[in-house]
């Protein structure tokens, strides 16, 4: 399996964040524009963690969560 990589975009069509899928362990890897992690979905576990590892969602996998207007 290979990597992908999704941008998140606003309704400017402004880069305000990446979503990165294709990991072995059923994850993803969400970035803001800067390219600082904001945290961690798993699809395997069906939970969001922040990037302390805090658990944000457990009942979904959903980086929208993460990823947040300033």
């Amino acid at each position: 399996m290979s990597l992908s990589k999704l941008f998140v975009r606003d309704g400017k069509q402004q880069v305000i964040g990446s979503v990165t899928t294709g990991f072995s362990d059923s994850s993803s890897e969400v970035r803001d524009n800067s390219g600082n992690i904001l945290g961690r979905t798993s699809v395997r576990f069906s939970n969001t963690r922040d990037s302390s590892g805090r658990l944000v969602s457990s009942n979904t996998a959903d980086s929208g969560l993460l990823i947040r207007k300033k």
